[in-house]
């Protein structure tokens, strides 16, 4: 560390720290998919987000099933994304076997 402080802060490239609401673990928003509630009629589905465009309140989740069937068990996702009504995941977990199939 050389320099002033402001110099040195300057050097760190900054990350943000989001929680996955499946394992509560923090981790950087890089390493977490973004997750958001879309609104179909009566239901509500929770969509995948891996760009970080669709608007909304969002929540992270590691793109892991374990997870994501954590967060399920444990009624994360209404809690996390402030909704309520029947919630449909199965997009969330098709995005999510389909990943896992092509890494």
């Amino acid at each position: 560390m050389t320099g002033s402080p402001v110099e040195w802060v300057q050097d760190r490239p900054a990350q943000s720290v989001r929680t996955c609401i499946g394992c509560r673990q923090r981790e950087s928003s890089a390493d977490l998919l973004r997750i958001v509630a879309q609104h179909r009629n009566s239901d509500v589905a929770i969509v995948p987000d891996p760009r970080r465009r669709l608007p909304g309140r969002g929540a992270w989740l590691h793109p892991v099933s374990a997870c994501l069937r954590s967060a399920e068990r444990r009624r994360a996702f209404g809690r996390a994304l402030r909704v309520s009504g029947n919630l449909d995941i199965s997009a969330l977990d098709k995005y999510l076997e389909n990943r896992h199939e092509h890494s």
